[in-house]
C-alpha cells in the first residue's frame, strides 16, 4: 500500500501545492474563463484588453471583468495598465501544464492528477479498513471520467467527484458486506437524472431524514440539473441540497434496497432481494412550469406512500 501521507509520496505535490492549484483550477474550471485564457494565449504579445475580449466572447464589459478579477486575484493572470488600456496577460508558472491541457480539453483539464490524489488519500481515511489506498485511487480516478466524460459535468468537478467516488465506494462495501446498518438505501434512475429523479430524492430526503439513504443517477446524465426542477422544489421549502446529474453504475444497483425508475426507459441490472418499482412520470423538459408541479405534486404523493410501504416491511 502507497504511503497514506502525500507529502511522503513520490511524485506527488506537497499538501499545500495541491491545494494552490486545486483553487486555481476552481478558478479556471468556469467555461468562460478557459475561453478567456485561450484567448489571451492566442493573442499577439499574448495579451489582451477587455474590449477585445468583450466583444470576441460576444459578453459585456462588466461580465468579463468580474472573471478576469478572478483569476488576476488567485494569479494566474497579470495586469498591466498603459494609459487608458488595461490588458491581461497568463503568469506562466501559474498556469504552463494545466493550461496546456485545458487548452486541449477544457473538461478533462479541471481536476488535474495532484488533485485527483488528494482526493483518493483524503478517502482512503474515511475507508481505511475496508479498501485499500488503490482501490480508492481506482474509483476516484474512474468517477472523475464518467463525471466529465458521461455526465459533462464542468462546475466544482473536484468536489463533484469526490462526492461521486465517496457515494460509489460506500455502495460497494454495502453490496459486497463490508460495512452493514439497518439504514434503507433507495435508488432513483432517470434517463439524464436532471429531473423526476431529483424531485423523487430532495423530497425523500426532506420527509425522511437521516431514516432513508437516497442516491440517483441516469444512464445519459445531463450537465446540471434542470431549473425548473429547482424552483418547483423551492416553492415547497425544500433544497435541491447541491446534487447533480451522475451516470448509473453497477455497485449503486446492487446496495439498493429499493430501485425505482420514472417512467424513461431506463434499465437497470437486476439483483435478487431488491425492490424494483417504475413510476410513470411524463419528463419535466417537455412541461411547462405548471406541468412540473404536477408532476411535483405526484412524486410527493408517491413517496409518502413509498416511506409507509418501508415502515411496513422493517416492522414485519
Amino acid at each position: 500500500m502507497l504511503p497514506a501521507d502525500p507529502e511522503s509520496r513520490p511524485g506527488l505535490l506537497g499538501r499545500a501545492e495541491a491545494e494552490q492549484i486545486a483553487r486555481n483550477l476552481r478558478a479556471m474550471a468556469d467555461p468562460t474563463r478557459i475561453q478567456i485564457l485561450s484567448l489571451i494565449v492566442e493573442a499577439d504579445g499574448g495579451r489582451r484588453p477587455v474590449t477585445e475580449l468583450a466583444d470576441e466572447l460576444g459578453l459585456t464589459q462588466p461580465t468579463v471583468s468580474h472573471h478576469l478579477r478572478i483569476m488576476t486575484d488567485e494569479g494566474l493572470l497579470e495586469r498591466a495598465q498603459e494609459g487608458r488600456t488595461v490588458w491581461y496577460s497568463v503568469v506562466p508558472s501559474r498556469v504552463n501544464e494545466v493550461f496546456d491541457s485545458v487548452h486541449a480539453d477544457p473538461v478533462a483539464a479541471v481536476v488535474a492528477p495532484p488533485v485527483l490524489d488528494r482526493i483518493a488519500v483524503d478517502l482512503a481515511t474515511r475507508f481505511a479498513g475496508v479498501f485499500s489506498l488503490e482501490t480508492v485511487a481506482e474509483y476516484v480516478h474512474g468517477s472523475y471520467t464518467l463525471l466529465a466524460d458521461r455526465a459533462r459535468i464542468t462546475r466544482y468537478l473536484p468536489s463533484l467527484t469526490a462526492r461521486f467516488a465517496a457515494d460509489r465506494l460506500r455502495a460497494l462495501a454495502a453490496a459486497d458486506g463490508l460495512i452493514t446498518d439497518d439504514v434503507p438505501d433507495v435508488l432513483f434512475v432517470c434517463v439524464q437524472n436532471a429531473g423526476r429523479s431529483q424531485l423523487a430524492s430532495a423530497i425523500l430526503r426532506s420527509l425522511a431524514g437521516d431514516r432513508v439513504r437516497v442516491l440517483t443517477a441516469g444512464s445519459e446524465p445531463a450537465g446540471s440539473i434542470n431549473p425548473k426542477i429547482i424552483a418547483a422544489l423551492d416553492e415547497i421549502g425544500i433544497p435541491i441540497g447541491g446534487e447533480y446529474p451522475k451516470p448509473l453504475t453497477d455497485e449503486v444497483v446492487r446496495a439498493a434496497d429499493y430501485v425505482i425508475t420514472m417512467g424513461c426507459g431506463d434499465a437497470c441490472p437486476i439483483y435478487p432481494g431488491r425492490r424494483y418499482l417504475d413510476w410513470d412520470l411524463p419528463d419535466p423538459a417537455d412541461l411547462s412550469m405548471d406541468g412540473v408541479r404536477a408532476v411535483r405534486d405526484d412524486i410527493n404523493t408517491r413517496v409518502r406512500a413509498l416511506l409507509a410501504d418501508m415502515a411496513v416491511m422493517n416492522a414485519a
